[in-house]
């Protein structure tokens, strides 16, 4: 069975924290690879290296890439998508995502250029009130993607495969 690729590209992240969240997330929704892009990464984790890793256990797996250009980086076969508040970009809700997509995500305290957008095979927001957090939007996006894939879920099964080992809850039926 085919499997589609997925991997994120985060344009020079700030901050340790958000980076191992969507490491997390990447492990969460079964991305293939994290790239990232600038210095502010690398130096605050020099900075800080007792932070908190957020990413657990779900994401050793995934290789985390520093690369000069995302563009460059996304394999030949992915789509670009940029997640972005720009103007004329598909609300996500409406968006269908691609076999194999690159997503691109802008910094926490930025955007993203309009060189990088100009060269997107599709532009996308999360249609909310004012920006969300970085690997919150990471996590929105991977699951839109998943919910609307053909995907299914097996219930108890999946259940008792994904959860936390302390949780042994159950619904009383």
């Amino acid at each position: 069975m085919k499997r589609d690729k997925v991997c994120i590209g985060l344009i020079n992240p700030k901050s340790p924290d958000n980076v191992g969240a969507v490491m997390r997330c990447a492990g969460n929704f079964k991305a293939d690879g994290v790239f990232y892009t600038g210095k502010r990464y690398p130096l605050a984790l020099q900075r800080n290296p007792a932070a908190p890793d957020m990413s657990r256990k779900i994401s050793e797996d995934i290789p985390l890439s520093g690369v000069t250009c995302l563009i460059e980086a996304a394999p030949g076969n992915m789509k670009i998508v940029c997640v972005e508040f720009a103007e004329n970009a598909t609300p996500l809700p409406e968006y269908q995502h691609p076999e194999n997509a690159f997503y691109i995500f802008g910094p926490e305290d930025g955007g993203i250029s309009q060189q990088v957008l100009d060269k997107a095979d599709a532009v996308v927001y999360v249609p909310t009130n004012g920006c969300m957090n970085l690997s919150a939007t990471v996590n929105v996006v991977l699951y839109d993607r998943m919910t609307k894939s053909a995907r299914e879920f097996n219930g108890n099964e999946h259940i008792r495969k994904n959860r936390d080992t302390n949780n042994r809850l159950k619904v009383k039926t």
